[in-house]
């Protein structure tokens, strides 16, 4: 593990070291969600391409269960990182791969139970049960690796393999990319083999992680032995060694209260974008796909932001762990500063590019026209949505269980609700286009109050207390 990478590089290399692979990450993400529907909608089957695209939340539920154990658990290991606590972070990264891996065959078996009641509810209807059914059902069976996946891949940041990490990701991705077409249309397995390759493909990708992880890792581990502690008991005047599972419910609350946040975050996107579409349908199937491709070309900005707001999660919770707020402090300056300028930087490319970018999608004008529109005031809020990001992070870096908690149900969700009601009563259809950018505007003034009543010790105003052995909690 570089300690000297978090303790005493300077920022702007410390910060870009560890989030230009998570970034990279975040944009192999994208492809790797659309690799699915690029070849199933080349069947020109449009039954196999409603019935694959009804399944995409079940992924998305996978992902979220993901980042419980992973983004949770990173958050807790790179803190005691900084306290120098190795070993609790070895122990503790255990823990997080095998609860993974428990919680994926829990929801395996679940969804195969209820299978007949999920696809119902997923509105799988009799033209496209079949292909739903498969895709479903062979996903549902890679619930495991496909949850397991989301661990490693934060965790090994927390030691600074942010390359290793991203290594993981693409490996998965290409596998993907080049056994959808194989399976799809030589094979002709059409929805099963898009399931298919996306189930090999994580598991190409757990593969890696877990030889990084048995081969290279300093401080993570997968080896069960460490969830378990030798204790003496007297039992009969006999003595008997006897193993208990050495993870604190402490431990797990404190992983859960930085994780379900994480997971929420992921939810309420899918959650926004229903919620958006409900409101615009009364305007016409056009307007409806006008945002929606507004709202993709978004997305790539915040998953950029995302990338070098989460990429930064190791280093801000390595040195909150280990008090050195000077530190932290020019590292959160740092971040906003960066962030909000490439926010704007990207508001003014995007909306130059507006046009050109809904071509992209599409070739009607008419829902270029609406589009242009729609995107160039999405583009208006870039700047608060970086703002959110970085705080968000920075809360679960350090820890904030109940700020990260009220910022993911804020933005797309709570916030996104209240401004498409309003909005739509008072303004119509403006109301609802705008809805999103005044939940960010809205989302961002709250996150920035919350961060100076969660996290005084990182105001301006306050002296550094390191040297004096004052904590905050």
């Amino acid at each position: 593990m570089d300690n000297a990478l978090f303790e005493k590089a300077p920022i702007p290399k410390a910060y870009f070291s560890l989030a230009m692979p998570v970034v990279l990450s975040m944009l192999v993400t994208l492809v790797y969600n659309m690799v699915d529907t690029y070849f199933v909608a080349h069947t020109g089957n449009t039954n196999m391409v409603a019935g694959v695209s009804l399944t995409a939340p079940v992924f998305t539920v996978m992902i979220a269960l993901g980042d419980i154990f992973g983004l949770g658990g990173a958050s807790v290991i790179s803190r005691w990182f900084g306290q120098h606590r190795y070993a609790d972070g070895k122990r503790l990264s255990v823990f997080c791969f095998y609860a993974a891996i428990a919680t994926g065959i829990i929801i395996a078996a679940f969804g195969l139970v209820f299978r007949p009641q999920m696809l119902t509810l997923l509105g799988a209807t009799e033209d496209t049960w079949q292909y739903a059914s498969e895709f479903y059902t062979l996903i549902i069976i890679g619930s495991p690796f496909i949850i397991v996946s989301m661990t490693p891949t934060n965790l090994l940041r927390t030691e600074g393999h942010a390359v290793e990490s991203m290594i993981g990701s693409m490996a998965g991705t290409a596998v993907n990319i080049m056994l959808n077409p194989l399976f799809i249309h030589v094979f002709g397995w059409g929805a099963l083999g898009s399931a298919g390759a996306t189930v090999i493909a994580n598991i190409c990708t757990d593969i890696y992680y877990i030889w990084f992880l048995v081969a290279r890792s300093q401080n993570l581990s997968i080896h069960p032995k460490l969830m378990f502690a030798k204790a003496t008991r007297l039992t009969n005047t006999v003595r008997r060694t006897v193993h208990t599972i050495n993870i604190t419910g402490h431990e797990i609350r404190s992983i859960f209260a930085i994780g379900i946040p994480a997971a929420i975050t992921n939810l309420t996107q899918s959650v926004g974008i229903v919620m958006v579409n409900l409101f615009l349908l009364p305007y016409g199937t056009d307007a409806v796909a006008a945002m929606g491709i507004a709202l993709k070309v978004v997305m790539i900005a915040v998953l950029i932001f995302a990338g070098f707001a989460f990429g930064a999660q190791p280093l801000i919770g390595y040195n909150f762990g280990a008090r050195n707020m000077s530190r932290l402090r020019g590292i959160m300056h740092f971040s906003y500063a960066f962030l909000c300028l490439f926010a704007l930087i990207m508001t003014v490319a995007l909306s130059l590019a507006d046009r050109i970018l809904m071509r992209f999608f599409i070739n009607n004008e008419t829902i270029v026209t609406l589009g242009a529109g729609m995107l160039r005031i999405q583009l208006l809020s870039l700047v608060c949505v970086a703002i959110v990001m970085v705080t968000t992070c920075t809360f679960q870096s350090t820890g904030k269980a109940l700020g990260a908690f009220i910022l993911s149900i804020s933005r797309q969700g709570v916030m996104l609700a209240l401004t498409l009601g309003v909005g739509s009563r008072l303004f119509g259809y403006e109301g609802v286009i705008a809805a999103q950018a005044v939940a960010d505007l809205l989302t961002a003034a709250l996150a920035v109050v919350l961060f100076i009543v969660m996290l005084p010790e990182l105001g301006p105003r306050v002296l550094n207390k390191r040297s004096n052995g004052i904590t905050h909690q």
